[in-house]
């Protein structure tokens, strides 16, 4: 069965958005948790234009390359206009998590009954691959549901001080192990299995 794992930018203080994400602004004033993409000399052999330092390349081509379908929230979604009706991944379709309508592309489905639902879709789409989160409240949703295997924060040296948190209010702790803590230029990447 696919794993599960969610791998976002965050900031020191746990901010995934700066101040005023939405349509047209993107993450808001956020923008510098994805410096990192572009700080180094080593092209990404996933995402085209990527040109990360060698030990971020190392870790993000090895997990995007794991990345079978993506699971969006409607927040992630909408600040992004919708991918331009595609995917955040470049080779992986977008599954995306709603409560209410909202128009989807060819490479996109709506799921509005639930993480659970949403998870299952992206799982079948994924043809063996792992599934992908993104969005701060599909992951504390998965989280809460104990559908998450891994959790991987490109932790970004900055305080943005106020934006939307990474992580929303969890019923239970949730136990993590630390799999690889790896220092790069302007990120540092902390990836954690997720205990049961």
């Amino acid at each position: 069965m696919s794993t599960v794992i969610c791998a976002l930018s965050v900031s020191v203080d746990g901010y995934i958005t700066g101040r005023d994400p939405g349509a047209g602004r993107g993450l808001g004033d956020g923008g510098t948790l994805f410096d990192w993409y572009f700080n180094g000399d080593t092209p990404s052999r996933v995402f085209d234009g990527f040109r990360l330092s060698a030990p971020s390349a190392r870790v993000f081509d090895a997990l995007a390359g794991r990345i079978g379908a993506v699971v969006a929230g409607r927040n992630t979604f909408d600040d992004s206009e919708g991918f331009g009706g595609g995917s955040p991944h470049p080779t992986a379709p977008l599954v995306v998590l709603s409560h209410r309508p909202a128009e989807v592309g060819e490479r996109q489905t709506l799921v509005t009954s639930g993480i659970a639902d949403a998870i299952a879709t992206a799982r079948a789409q994924a043809e063996g691959k792992d599934v992908g989160l993104q969005g701060g409240g599909a992951v504390t949703a998965a989280l809460a549901s104990g559908l998450v295997d891994e959790l991987i924060l490109h932790q970004v040296p900055v305080l943005l001080g106020e934006g939307r948190p990474f992580f929303r209010a969890l019923p239970r702790h949730i136990r993590l192990r630390l799999i690889e803590a790896v220092p790069a230029p302007g990120v540092t990447h902390l990836h954690y299995a997720v205990e049961r």
